[in-house]
Order: structure tokens, then sequence, then C-alpha cells
């Protein structure tokens, strides 16, 4: 099999390629769970919006970086990387176990989604924010991923839990005005219900390594996306 050439992509070509040649992963588009490292997109299915972020913040709350839902596919702004925590490590490729705690970091601004009890702007529900620099925020940039198996699959709806406050990532509709039109307001819930599911979409997968017989090892992942 060829090897992709970052150099000379053509223009038509998929952010998902460019993504490949920026972190160096794998398309693995085979593997049915989500890996640590993966970078993706997630779509809240209850009003088939996908999370998204951008260097526009909001003008209440905490004035940190907004977290919206958008019906555009093709946005480049809705990629988020899934990483470990500050106190545990996340090896590259391997499964997201269901209770796990992890981060999510918005690749293009290199902030966390983010949690905390300021009132949300349009719902009056929990704000959700992107915050940090990097990569590296603060204990309030952590979710509990709730699934029904052993790991995250990606062909199921799953929920984030905020660590800190115990609420649940969530969407009902409100819609912004200018100067992010149309976008749908993120917030954090304490309820569980429809609004507050999940699933991975387009992104690129980060494969578990295989050694030379052919099984899975994870010992010699020692760093962390």
């Amino acid at each position: 099999m060829g090897h992709l050439d970052c150099t000379v992509l053509p223009n038509s070509a998929t952010i998902l390629l460019l993504l490949t040649c920026v972190f160096g992963l794998s398309l693995g588009t085979e593997l049915g769970f989500v890996t640590c490292g993966s970078v993706l997109k997630l779509l809240n299915t209850k009003h088939n919006v996908r999370l998204h972020s951008h260097d526009v913040r909001y003008g209440s709350g905490s004035g940190q970086q907004s977290v919206t839902g958008v019906t555009s596919v093709e946005d480049s702004n809705s990629y988020w990387s899934v990483r470990g925590t500050i106190d545990t490590s996340c090896h590259r490729g391997t499964p997201i176990k269901c209770g796990q705690n992890i981060r999510l970091t918005h690749v293009n601004t290199g902030r966390n989604l983010h949690s905390h009890y300021f009132i949300s702007p349009l719902s009056s529900n929990q704000e959700v924010s992107a915050f940090g620099d990097e990569g590296e925020g603060d204990h309030l940039d952590e979710w509990t991923v709730q699934c029904g198996g052993s790991v995250w699959n990606r062909e199921e709806a799953v929920r984030f839990r905020h660590k800190a406050t115990d609420a649940l990532l969530s969407v009902t509709g409100e819609q912004y005005g200018r100067p992010i039109n149309g976008q749908r307001e993120v917030h954090a819930m304490s309820s569980s219900s429809q609004h507050s599911l999940w699933k991975a979409m387009e992104g690129v997968f980060l494969k578990p390594s295989e050694n030379l017989a052919g099984s899975r090892d994870y010992s010699h992942l020692h760093t962390e996306f």
C-alpha cells in the first residue's frame, strides 16, 4: 500500500487527510471504537448538530471562548481531539473505556471543553466553554464518558458527564443571533435525556499498535496526544 505524500495534497483533499498529515494518525475507519489520540466530530443525535467552537467569546458569564452546535458537516472548527486528564495519562491508540475520564481539546484553538457554574446565555443552564492554552487548562476540563458496554463504541450514542459538577453536555435547541447566527447553544444539565446524547462521526481514529506476533501491545505507547 502506498504512502500519502503530505507535501503535495491536491486542493480537493479533505480535512481528514490534512489531519492525518498534521497529527501523523491512521485513517482507522474500520475501527469500531474510539481511541485515545483520535480526532473526531461529535453529533448531538437529538438536534443533529455537531459540537463546535471558534475564537468568539461569550458576552456574558465567564467571557471564555464559546462552544456551540452547528448543522454544517464540513466545518473544520468542529474537530476535537480525545486526550487523557491532567492526573491520568491516556496512551495513544488505547480504546476509551465507558466510565473513563477524558479531555476533549478543540483542534483549531487548542482549548479544552470546559464547564463551571456560570449561567449559559440563552437557556440559563450551566455554561459550557472552551478553556486553556495549547491543550492545558484545569480540572474543570474533565468529562466522564457514559456508555453501555466496556468501551466507547462509535455506533453508540454516549453521554459526557462533567466530572466536577455532575452535569451532562447537552443541546436543547436555543439559537444564537449575530455574529454566530443560527448556531445552537451547548450547555450542561443535571438531568439525563435525549438532549444529552452524542455520537462519534467524521474523524481520524488512531489505531491500536500491533506487535510482530499480531496481538495488540500498548506497553510501549508512552506519548500522550
